[in-house]
C-alpha cells in the first residue's frame, strides 16, 4: 500500500490549497472527499455570485479570471477544477472517510465508496478540511423531513405561481426569497429575530428590504415555526398562530461542521462552541499528526472562517510540517 505524506479529508478550496502546498513542498498528498470536487460550491444556488473579489478565492498562485467584478459559482467551480488539474493532485472522490486508525506518522484512513466497498489509504499526517455545508441546522419541528422541505436552494423555475415559504433571515434566505419572487413565486419570509441579519451582502440588503416594504415579499419577523404539514407552515408570534400555505419550504437556517466525525478522531471540542483543541501556530489538534483547516476550526461559529482566510491554513500546516522535518 502506498504511503502518502499527508491525507487531506475534504476536496473543497481549503483541502485543495493544503494539498497544493504539500506538493510544492515536495510531499505526496492525497485528497479524499465523499462527493464531487468542491461539493459545497456545487450545491450553492445555480446563479450565485460570490461576495468577494476573485483574488481572494485564489489558491496555488493561480489567477481566477472572471467576466465581472465578482466571480460566479460556475467560474469558481471551473477555477478549482483547473487548480486540481494544474497541480496533478491525486484525488479519491465519492469516497467517505469513516474513520482514521493508527497514530502520528502511520495513519490509515478507512473510506467507503458509493458501492459500499471499503478502501484504505496510509498517510503520515492527516488534515481535516471537511467544511460545514453538508449538515444543516435543523429547526427541530414536526414535518421538517417532509419531501417538499429543503435546507438547500438551487433555482426558482419550478415554483412559478406557487406559494413558497423561506425560513431564515441571513444572506441565503434573502437571496432565495428575491430569486423566487423575481421568477413568479409568491414568497413569505419567516425569521425568528426582529430584523434581517447583519451579514447580508451589501447589494442584497436594500433589494430585499424594498421588496418587503412594497409587499412584494411578505415577511414575518420575531416569528417561530411550530410545525410543517403537506401544504402549510404553522408559525407563531406575538399576534398568535398563523397558517401559511406552502407548496415548497426552504429552511435556510445555516449549517455546521461534522462534529461527530471530528470527535471520532479523538479531537477534543469545547463543550459550548465546539471549537477543536489545536495549536494556533501549526493547526495541529490534540491528536498528534492530525491537523484541522478551514471552517471546522471555528466550531459553531461558522461565520469566522471563509474561503478567503481558510485558503491560507494549508500553507500554515505545511510550513509547520516542513519545519519539524528540519
Amino acid at each position: 500500500m502506498d504511503v502518502y505524506d499527508i491525507i487531506c479529508i475534504g476536496a473543497g478550496p481549503t483541502g485543495l490549497a493544503t494539498a497544493i502546498e504539500a506538493k510544492r513542498a515536495g510531499m505526496r498528498p492525497l485528497v479524499i472527499d465523499k462527493a464531487c470536487l468542491c461539493n459545497s460550491i456545487f450545491r450553492y444556488p445555480v446563479n450565485m455570485v460570490f461576495f468577494t473579489t476573485p483574488e481572494l478565492l485564489e489558491i496555488g498562485d493561480l489567477p481566477l479570471v472572471c467576466a465581472a467584478e465578482k466571480p460566479t459559482r460556475v467560474e469558481a467551480l471551473k477555477y478549482y477544477r483547473r487548480a486540481a488539474e494544474h497541480y496533478a493532485l491525486e484525488l479519491r472522490l465519492y469516497e467517505r472517510v469513516m474513520r482514521v486508525d493508527g497514530q502520528n506518522g502511520n495513519f490509515t484512513a478507512v473510506a467507503t465508496n458509493e458501492n459500499g466497498t471499503e478502501q484504505k489509504y496510509r498517510g503520515k499526517k492527516i488534515t481535516v478540511a471537511t467544511g460545514y455545508y453538508d449538515l444543516p441546522n435543523k429547526l427541530g419541528v414536526p414535518g421538517e423531513e417532509l419531501p417538499h422541505v429543503s435546507h438547500y436552494y438551487t433555482e426558482p423555475f419550478e415554483y412559478w405561481n406557487q406559494e413558497v415559504v423561506v425560513i431564515g433571515g441571513k444572506n441565503s434566505a434573502a437571496e432565495a426569497a428575491l430569486d423566487l419572487y423575481r421568477n413568479g413565486a409568491r414568497v413569505t419570509l419567516v425569521h425568528r429575530k426582529k430584523e434581517l441579519g447583519a451579514t447580508i451582502k451589501y447589494w442584497v440588503r436594500p433589494d430585499i428590504e424594498n421588496r418587503i416594504k412594497a409587499g412584494q415579499v411578505k415577511a414575518m419577523f420575531e416569528t417561530h415555526v411550530r410545525r410543517i404539514t403537506n401544504d402549510e407552515v404553522i408559525v407563531e408570534n406575538g399576534a398568535g398562530e398563523s397558517r401559511l400555505p406552502a407548496r415548497r419550504v426552504f429552511a435556510l437556517t445555516g449549517y455546521h461542521p461534522d462534529f461527530t466525525f471530528i470527535k471520532g478522531l479523538g479531537v477534543r471540542l469545547d463543550p459550548e462552541t465546539c471549537k477543536p483543541a489545536l495549536d494556533p501556530n501549526t493547526l495541529e489538534s490534540n491528536v498528534l499528526g492530525i491537523h484541522l483547516a478551514g471552517v471546522v476550526i471555528g466550531g459553531r461559529h461558522t461565520g469566522e472562517i471563509f474561503i478567503e482566510n481558510g485558503r491560507f491554513h494549508g500553507k500554515q500546516i505545511i510550513q509547520a510540517l516542513t519545519a519539524s522535518r528540519g
